[in-house]
């Protein structure tokens, strides 16, 4: 902690740590993970085009993934498409265009990072762009939580209680933007998906309120952020795969020894009822 570029690194993971958590929460409860997958694969033409302008990645990125998730409710809501067809087929056209545009810009390295993390080459405007990013998500999910978890558990009722669940649909697909052009540095472009979904669902594991999954899933984001960075600096590592690593690991752990719904427990119970009826 004593090299400044450290310092930032260090400020930037918790924070995209965070904010996976807080959105990757409301993802996995709507079972929107291809979607997520989808964003994160969408803004590389952005971020390829601001390259080519010479302008900051976030915009371009920003710009590419609202027009995704726009692209992919106008396909679906107006065809006989579903929507997970509709995810698959502008996704993938989105990627194709991006890999394109990066074999014609001249920042080859720049954009390969951008693809599987460099979280060590944050500059001083990333951090504290990260840190707007993560303010503002925070700040609607807490304004807009009665509305978010209404709709998360039962968009019928939402719709019921007169809740505009469209509108609230697409300012979810609006912060994962912002969440996932706010990782990219961190993680990258490929594996963004795994920060939002990971911390998510271990937290699933361990609760059954909206709350307490959402702290969880923070906590698990940030911890696996400071344990990908610690490795991928010591043993030369990129930043991106270690913390998805980390992301993994952690989940594993809940999913084996979680107290309810942990397989060592569920095994260790199933053979103490064997033992009694025996």
């Amino acid at each position: 902690m004593t090299y400044e570029f450290l310092q930032k690194a260090f400020v930037t993971s918790i924070i995209v740590g965070i904010i996976c958590g807080v959105i990757g929460s409301f993802i996995v409860l709507r079972g929107m993970a291809l979607m997520g997958d989808a964003i994160s694969h969408a803004v590389l033409p952005g971020v390829a085009i601001s390259y080519m302008l010479g302008v900051n990645f976030f915009y371009g990125a920003v710009a590419t993934g609202i027009l995704t998730a726009l692209g992919i409710g106008l396909i679906s809501q107006n065809s006989r498409v579903k929507n997970d067809s509709s995810i698959g087929i502008v996704f993938t056209a989105a990627f194709a265009l991006g890999i394109i545009l990066i074999t014609l810009a001249q920042s080859a390295t720049d954009l390969t990072q951008i693809l599987f993390g460099n979280v060590l080459s944050v500059r001083t405007s990333d951090m504290w762009l990260t840190l707007i990013v993560g303010a503002a998500v925070i700040l609607v999910v807490v304004l807009f939580y009665k509305e978010l978890l209404v709709s998360s558990f039962d968009e019928t009722m939402a719709a019921a209680y007169g809740l505009k669940t469209r509108l609230i649909h697409y300012m979810i697909m609006a912060l994962l933007t912002l969440v996932t052009v706010a990782s990219l540095q961190t993680v990258g472009v490929i594996l963004v998906v795994s920060m939002l979904i990971t911390p998510a669902s271990t937290a699933y594991l361990l609760t059954n309120r909206l709350s307490t999954m959402i702290v969880l899933a923070s906590v698990f984001g940030a911890l696996s952020s400071i344990i990908g960075l610690y490795f991928s600096f010591v043993y030369n590592l990129p930043s991106g795969p270690v913390i998805a690593l980390a992301t993994t690991v952690i989940f594993l752990v809940a999913f084996l020894f979680s107290p309810k719904q942990g397989i060592f427990w569920r095994m260790l119970k199933t053979n103490k009822q064997r033992i009694s009826v025996g």
